[in-house]
């Protein structure tokens, strides 16, 4: 028979979950109430894009030297490690993106053409983002080609 562990001795230990699994060894980093976890992340990531808005109204330069900063990428590797605690994760996640951000470059090489040839922003829009679209498809269809995963 197991001699019971003192009141202050119960007290130190720390309290076994049932039916959970054992979490990793970073999980004390993590948020444990999940509903805050997103508030925070869509506060962070929302706070971002305003402040990229609002930096470009004032100065285009400075708001696309703002725009141009990998903060969406910088964000979701935090938010995927404080998920995951998994750096292979994070480091997959960051090799897709270098791939993916050469098709992304479209858009900002379709959108000023059409916009400064008198073409409305809507449709211009609209236009580069397909045109975006083949360039990721056809990207996509290249890496697997040549056996790169994404």
């Amino acid at each position: 028979m197991r001699k019971r562990a003192s009141g202050a001795a119960n007290i130190l230990r720390r309290p076994r979950a049932v039916g959970r699994v054992s979490r990793p060894l970073n999980a004390s980093v993590r948020c444990r109430d999940p509903m805050w976890h997103y508030i925070v992340k869509v506060l962070v990531t929302s706070a971002v894009v305003v402040a990229v808005a609002e930096i470009a109204k004032r100065s285009t330069f400075w708001g696309a030297a703002v725009a141009s900063l990998p903060l969406t990428s910088v964000l979701a590797f935090v938010w995927l490690y404080l998920d995951t605690g998994n750096t292979a994760r994070v480091a997959e996640l960051s090799q897709s993106i270098f791939w993916l951000v050469l098709p992304s470059l479209t858009l900002f090489l379709v959108l000023p053409v059409l916009l400064r040839s008198g073409v409305a922003f809507w449709l211009s829009l609209g236009a580069a983002c397909v045109a975006t679209a083949i360039a990721y498809l056809v990207m996509v269809w290249c890496l697997t080609w040549s056996g790169i995963r994404v």
